[in-house]
C-alpha cells in the first residue's frame, strides 16, 4: 500500500507534492510561518479557514484550484507559496504580479521521498 501510494503522491497523476524539507526549513528560517492551511495528509480544509493575523506557508494542490489558494493571500499577514513555475497560465498572470516577491528556483524540486526529480520547475511567491 505505501509504495502505491508514494507512486501516486510523486507522479503527474497526483496534484499534491510533499514540501522538500530543506526548502522548507530554509523558508521557515527567513519567514517564521504561523499556519500551514493545506498540510499534506491531514484533510485540513484551509481555504475555509481564515488566514488573518498568520504568516502562512502554503504548498496547495497542484491542479485547476491554484487560484482559489492565491486569492487567500490578502486575508495573511505573509503567505509564502511553493508552486509549479506554469507561467503560461492564467493564475500565473492573475496573481504573481501582485507578489512582493518571485523566485524561481533553479533545477527540479525533489518533492517528499520521491527518488527523482518532479517533471516541472518550481517557483516561489512571497506576499506581504
Amino acid at each position: 500500500m505505501k509504495a502505491a501510494f508514494s507512486r501516486v503522491m510523486f507522479s503527474a497523476d497526483s496534484p499534491h507534492w510533499a514540501t522538500p524539507t530543506d526548502l522548507y526549513d530554509a523558508l521557515h528560517a527567513e519567514f517564521g510561518f504561523t499556519f500551514d492551511p493545506c498540510p499534506l495528509g491531514e484533510g485540513t480544509d484551509g481555504l475555509s479557514v481564515s488566514w488573518a493575523g498568520q504568516r502562512v506557508y502554503c504548498n496547495p494542490p497542484y491542479g485547476r484550484g491554484i487560484g482559489d489558494w492565491l486569492a487567500k493571500a490578502s486575508e495573511a499577514d505573509l503567505a509564502v507559496y511553493l508552486l509549479p513555475s506554469r507561467t503560461d497560465t492564467k493564475w500565473f498572470h492573475a496573481y504573481a504580479p501582485r507578489a512582493a516577491d518571485v523566485r524561481f528556483l533553479r533545477g527540479r524540486l525533489t518533492f517528499g521521498t520521491a527518488t527523482a526529480p518532479a517533471p516541472f520547475p518550481s517557483l516561489v511567491l512571497v506576499y506581504r
